[in-house]
């Protein structure tokens, strides 16, 4: 494995489409383009630790970085130890640190906004920062969705099932973020990847104030 693509959520039917689970829409929309689909972690050749994620892999064409194959992943450990998921595959498969993308939802963008950046820090996301902490390190690619903050309990928030009109807004963004995670698996140049989608979400947004 070259590259891993990990989305973050929550495990279960009750958390399906709620804000905090956005990470794993957008893995999921990704994998059904790619035609493929989620398998237990006991299907995956040569892996001996944690068996608590589902997996998929897809082709890395990248000509710019070693071909092979990405792994898509869904931790099933519940947010805050998505770390303990992530970190033994990284060291199993030896894939660089740089290669390691997270997707994740984000209380300090509005709904519908998209944001990639480098590395940075976790901003209180209880899934990055178990992630950080296993790796020992934040400098990997990350994918923020935009969910917006409530006036009130963002706990509450983020647990609680988008309106309808909310969800129409969430899967338009769920779709264009899994656009940008296949064109980094087709190029391998993140910067590139930043630079083609970023202008393109600010002129889905016209007006809006996006915090970086």
């Amino acid at each position: 494995m070259h590259a891993l693509v990990v989305g973050l959520g929550n495990p279960g039917p009750e958390y399906e489409w709620t804000p905090h689970n956005v990470g794993f829409h957008v893995v999921e929309h990704l994998v059904t383009r790619g035609k493929t689909f989620f398998r237990p972690a006991a299907e995956l050749a040569g892996h001996v630790g944690p068996a608590n994620f589902l997996w998929a892999a897809l082709p890395r064409l990248a000509s710019s970085a070693a071909e092979g194959q990405a792994l898509v992943v869904k931790p099933l450990t519940y947010m805050n130890l998505s770390g303990k998921v992530v970190a033994p595959l990284v060291r199993r498969f030896g894939i660089p640190i740089e290669n390691v993308f997270v997707v994740y939802d984000e209380l300090d963008l509005p709904l519908g906004a998209l944001r990639i950046r480098p590395h940075g820090g976790t901003a209180g996301h209880r899934g990055m920062e178990s992630i950080v902490m296993e790796l020992g390190s934040d400098r990997f690619p990350r994918l923020r969705v935009g969910i917006g903050r409530p006036r009130t309990d963002a706990a509450r928030h983020v647990l609680t099932k988008f309106t309808k009109d909310a969800r129409v807004e969430a899967e338009i963004s769920v779709a264009n973020a899994s656009d940008a995670l296949l064109d980094w698996l087709e190029r391998g140049d993140l910067a590139s990847t930043m630079t083609r989608f970023h202008s393109r979400w600010n002129q889905d947004l016209p007006g809006s104030s996006q915090p970086s």
